[in-house]
């Protein structure tokens, strides 16, 4: 694989536009190439010997090499300084080039770059790209000094959860506090084992490593293992070259002498200073939330709190690690994407600046900085010694889960699920047509009671192939959908494997209705065979059965995760609303033919004498349950928004509840004429509300969900930004979301078909809602990612466990 897409692929979604623009600096480098064309393909043969002074570019590409590092060794001597040259070439007494660029360093700690040789014939080329690696260079290391420093600061608030955390726990295992004896053998203990860990370590390091910047070593020191903010300062700042046991000694009777303080556990004392942040949301605590109720913060040191604390500050320092690991990579990323660059361009030009440029991004705080690395091996102790156990292997296992990889068994049973899919179709046919089924006399009968049953397994087949077309293409546009939806890291799945789970069903389902395929009752009892009938009833409680079991099978956290959105969105008001949550509120209110066909499905075997194919789902408590099934949805997400008007105080989420108001009233009143066909008044009420329900959800989709008919932009009539080059492909999802939203008229207009049943109308109309929705989820995830791309938002706040009176103190 070639570098560029190496780096693509690599890049934190959300922080692209921090990354160097490798892409565009290449560019440059194909315009000095095509200049060097067009030049040696207009200069004459032997050019080179007719030009005098060295204006030739053979003779000074010659030059160039035959001098080249000469000076190095000069260059090593001279010490660099905040406002003098760092880097760059030297002019001898008789002005003799040794290099093509003069590296400077600003005021700001940033570079700008003097290209020497832009006098020459096509220096404006180089020039300019030499300008524009300075503007890339310092806008990266911009960005990572500034993201170094958000870390530096939540290393010191975790360092102060952790002195809580350690506390809390010495009061939980001795609520009467420890006896001197106790703390003086403890203290000796973690004195003696520090002492020999600090030793070890000193005696290993070169002197050279083992010098700091005052200004970041209290935040590298901020978490330690020993819990106190103090224990880190363990090591020895002015500590000479010498022996091993020199350093040993040195070590042990500093630590004994003068660092004792240091290693003592969390004084108890902290927890005086310190209430309980509860952040997990449940209906009580919205209910007192409601009725002004203060919440309960003192500390009740029980095991079970304690448990629930650590949780919290492992899941923390989890999230923590891994925006260290992202920075790491980052830093790497960018420090090999100029190296890269600068050696295409001494390749192209035959120059030497790759070294001279790269020993400035060396000593930059971008390639020199060592506190993301030295942080990142306190957080691996801190986290092994307290959350795993002292098991280094788990503690890093969980900190760096490995990444999935693709089974050859997962596509041959992708596939092979799909080609019995398209066989059992293929088979289906061919007994109609060579049967005549669908002429018999029970064919009406088959429509209005099997039909229905089946086709809810055909809607969920349906809207999970929807999900995996948007997964693959959200996967090849780049947008980070297991973070936007906050999947569990390694759980979320792949196309692939959604692909697997809708074909599944799709092959069970295909065989149960070739399995229960009679148009013809028995003659003598006149009735059909019990144990084919009771088949669909069968697939759908297997299917439920496997959603709901909690063994460590067929992606059991993907499963939860799904019955805990599923969840809260029926008890919408009650929880905060998130993303995922409202998603698939949303996804469900394209499902409303399938939520019917939930309820014919207890009807009709709970009622209905499915033993004959008797329809007696036609009463008024029935036709209620049509009603209060259709409008769930819109209710359950309706509930959501007045919860965010509520809790955000954004006007737009009470405009978005109007939004679903308005379908509400639509989807019942074209409920209600489904009973008064004919009538004229309901027919006219049915149109005018379904078609302002309508309108105002598809301008809600093309402005506020895909963030689109923005006038202004660049890009005329979408947004700034795309992630599909091809903006005809934006156009032609608007004109389809248009036609497949307005695919109720059907249902108003009573278009009928002689060819088609009513329920297969019903199907299709059902169907293509599904696509719509569908679409939408691509471009509503697209937009969601690209703000958080415009935040460069590539984590999710963690809520800690404990409050400090201080930072209340400070933030009033």
């Amino acid at each position: 694989m070639k570098f560029g897409k190496e780096y693509s692929s690599q890049m934190v979604p959300e922080w692209q536009q921090a990354y160097m623009d490798y892409s565009f600096l290449k560019t440059l480098l194909k315009e000095i190439i095509r200049f060097k064309h067009r030049t040696n393909n207009s200069a004459p043969r032997g050019g080179a010997k007719h030009h005098q002074g060295g204006e030739g570019l053979n003779r000074n590409m010659t030059l160039h090499r035959a001098f080249s590092g000469l000076l190095s060794a000069s260059r090593r001597q001279r010490h660099s300084n905040f406002h003098d040259v760092e880097e760059g070439v030297q002019l001898t007494s008789t002005t003799t080039m040794t290099g093509p660029i003069l590296v400077n360093t600003t005021v700001d700690r940033g570079v700008e770059t003097t290209f020497l040789m832009a006098a020459e014939e096509g220096g404006e080329y180089e020039l300019v790209f030499f300008r524009r690696l300075d503007d890339e260079f310092n806008k990266v290391s911009k960005f990572y000094k500034e993201k170094v420093e958000e870390v530096l600061n939540e290393a010191v608030v975790l360092n102060k959860q952790m002195d809580a955390l350690i506390a809390f726990r010495v009061k939980v295992e001795n609520p009467e506090g420890w006896g001197w004896d106790e703390r003086t053998v403890e203290i000796s203990r973690l004195a003696s084992d520090i002492a020999t860990s600090a030793a070890t370590i000193s005696a290993s390091t070169p002197a050279g490593a083992k010098s700091m910047k005052v200004r970041s070593q209290a935040h590298m020191e901020a978490i330690q293992e020993g819990g106190s903010s103090s224990a880190g300062k363990l090591e020895d700042d002015g500590e000479e070259e010498g022996g091993k046991e020199n350093a040993v000694k040195e070590s042990v009777n500093e630590v004994k002498t003068t660092r004792m303080r240091a290693v003592r556990p969390a004084p108890l004392d902290i927890l005086d200073r310190v209430s309980i942040n509860n952040t997990i949301e449940t209906p009580r605590s919205t209910i007192k939330g409601v009725l002004q109720v203060p919440k309960q913060t003192e500390l009740k040191f029980s095991r079970e709190n304690l448990m629930k604390v650590q949780e919290k500050l492992r899941h923390a320092f989890i999230v923590f690690y891994q925006k260290l690991r992202l920075l790491k990579s980052y830093s790497f990323l960018n420090v090999l994407a100029i190296s890269k660059v600068l050696k295409k361009y001494d390749k192209i030009t035959s120059r030497d600046a790759t070294k001279h440029y790269m020993k400035v991004v060396d000593s930059s705080y971008l390639g020199s900085s060592d506190e993301v690395v030295r942080l990142m091996e306190r957080v691996e102790a801190t986290f092994v010694k307290h959350f795993a156990n002292a098991n280094r292997t788990k503690g890093m296992n969980i900190l760096r889960p490995k990444a999935k990889k693709e089974r050859h068994i997962l596509t041959f049973s992708t596939g092979f699920s799909a080609g019995c899919v398209f066989s059992l179709i293929v088979a289906l046919v061919a007994i109609i047509r060579t049967r005549n089924i669908l002429e018999g006399d029970g064919q009406k009968q088959y429509m209005n009671t099997m039909f229905p049953l089946y086709s809810l397994f055909g809607f969920i087949v349906l809207h999970i192939i929807m999900y995996a077309a948007n997964i693959y293409y959200w996967r090849r546009y780049k947008v980070n959908y297991s973070f936007i939806f906050g999947f569990k890291q390694g759980t979320e799945l792949g196309y692939r494997q959604v692909l697997l789970v809708g074909f599944t069903i799709g092959v069970f389902a295909l065989l149960c209705v070739l399995a229960n395929l009679d148009m013809e009752a028995d003659p003598k009892t006149k009735g059909y065979q019990t144990l084919t009938e009771l088949l669909p009833l069968f697939l759908l409680i297997a299917m439920f059965v496997v959603l709901v079991l909690p063994f460590n099978f067929f992606y059991r956290s993907s499963r939860f995760f799904f019955l805990s959105c599923v969840f809260r969105c029926l008890a919408a008001p009650l929880y905060k609303v998130t993303l995922p949550d409202f998603f698939l509120a949303d996804q469900f209110t394209s499902q409303v033919q399938a939520l019917r066909s939930v309820e014919f499905y207890i009807c009709y075997y709970g009622w209905g004498d499915f033993r004959h194919r008797k329809n007696t789902c036609n009463s008024s408590v029935y036709n209620t349950f049509l009603f209060i099934v259709a409008i769930l949805p819109y209710v359950s997400r309706l509930l959501q928004c007045l919860r965010r008007l509520f809790e955000e105080k954004n006007p737009e989420q009470g405009y978005n509840g109007v939004k679903y108001f308005l379908t509400i009233v639509a989807v019942c009143v074209r409920t209600a004429y489904s009973f008064h066909k004919g009538d004229i008044a309901w027919r006219a009420v049915a149109v005018i509300s379904s078609a302002a329900a309508a309108i105002f959800s598809t301008y809600w989709d093309f402005v506020h969900d895909w963030g689109l008919l923005n006038r202004t932009s660049k890009n005329r009539w979408l947004r700034e930004k795309l992630l599909i080059p091809q903006k005809k492909v934006y156009f032609i999802a608007m004109i389809l979301n248009v036609l497949l939203r307005f695919a109720w008229i059907q249902t108003v207009l009573d278009f009928n078909f002689s060819f088609m049943h009513k329920q297969t109308m019903v199907t299709l109309v059902a169907s293509l809602e599904i696509i719509r929705r569908g679409i939408w989820s691509f471009f509503r995830l697209e937009n969601e990612h690209l703000n958080n791309v415009g935040k460069y938002r590539a984590f999710k706040s963690v809520p800690l466990p404990f409050n400090y009176d201080e930072d209340e103190d400070k933030d009033d």
